[in-house]
């Protein structure tokens, strides 16, 4: 991958992956695929909210920044990874056998995609 619309493509073709949203922090569109449903702007601009009060509970556990937090819901999770102080990737996936498949590429291949930011 050499470009975010890449990155978000090739995410996105993955079993199960309903988005992949590339945003900045403040909840800016970068770039996103996702299934035709969803409305993948207003998606990420829920997402500052939800990495502030994350970042918050780390920094009171002692644990460091941020990198990645998982949401799990009765139909699925969302996924947001740092990937770099000012951008974040939002992936919007369904329960499914390859999730932690996924997970893994994903934090296995951080170096290079925030080489991609």
């Amino acid at each position: 991958m050499s470009t975010i619309r890449e990155l978000v493509a090739v995410v996105r073709q993955r079993e199960g992956v309903d988005a992949a949203v590339v945003l900045g922090r403040d909840g800016v569109l970068i770039d996103a695929a996702a299934v035709p449903l969803l409305d993948a702007g207003r998606v990420a601009a829920f997402v500052p909210a939800v990495v502030r009060f994350a970042q918050e509970l780390s920094n009171a556990t002692g644990q460091g920044p941020l990198r990645t937090a998982l949401l799990e819901h009765d139909a699925g999770v969302a996924l947001i990874m740092a990937l770099s102080d000012d951008t974040l990737l939002l992936v919007i996936a369904q329960q499914t056998d390859s999730l932690s498949a996924l997970l893994y590429e994903l934090r296995r291949n951080r170096a290079g995609l925030r080489a991609l930011v």
